[in-house]
């Protein structure tokens, strides 16, 4: 994984006090605490927005979270692509995206630590299903999964419950379902209300 904005001590620091100022100037809060393991799948969701990214960097820097995020590599193109990389941006070839959750998988397998957030959506356009990569990832790479939410009704981001996949998709998604069904996005229109899994295999 790149070097990133979290491996760098003065900056990081700073960015932990100023998330924490920003925050209370604007009536927000963040919620939960790192989780005491060491790899994870963190669910990013509801995403409707680009502020998505921007808040979930700030309750990372808040909760003193070392976060990488999976984006399609088009966003990654010049000027703005070194910059997202150093912010921990993952480049997925959208092309090759059978290839994601066995690359995702072997990225945990070579590292001690390691937390990628995944919005389960895909895309901030309006969604009828998650995509299944977020659940073969953690279940491959035998780790657990972590709820984390951007809620702009309560104005509060941060980290929800874990749930350790059972192999069991439909089983474990009503638990997923309904912890993210009191979660409203910046957009709701564009938010599945109730998260139902496309449970095609990513090959």
């Amino acid at each position: 994984m790149n070097y990133t904005i979290f491996d760098t001590p003065i900056l990081k620091t700073v960015m932990q006090w100023s998330s924490r100022l920003f925050f209370y100037a604007t009536g927000w809060k963040a919620e939960g605490t790192k989780p005491d393991f060491k790899k994870y799948v963190l669910i990013a969701a509801p995403h409707t927005s680009n502020w998505d990214f921007v808040y979930t960097l700030l309750v990372a820097f808040i909760l003193k979270i070392k976060i990488h995020m999976m984006a399609k590599q088009e966003l990654l193109r010049p000027p703005f692509g070194p910059v997202l990389k150093w912010l921990g941006v993952i480049p997925i070839d959208r092309s090759k995206a059978n290839n994601t959750v066995a690359v995702m998988i072997q990225a945990f397998d070579e590292h001690e630590e390691l937390a990628i957030v995944i919005p389960p959506s895909g895309t901030r356009k309006k969604v009828m299903y998650w995509k299944s990569g977020f659940y073969h990832i953690a279940r491959g790479a035998n780790i657990p999964i972590v709820m984390g939410y951007i809620d702009y009704r309560r104005k509060a981001g941060g980290l929800g419950p874990c749930i350790v996949p059972s192999g069991d998709i439909e089983a474990d998604m009503v638990q997923i379902r309904s912890f993210y069904s009191k979660v409203t996005a910046k957009y709701p229109e564009k938010s599945v209300e109730a998260p139902i899994v496309n449970l095609s295999l990513p090959r």
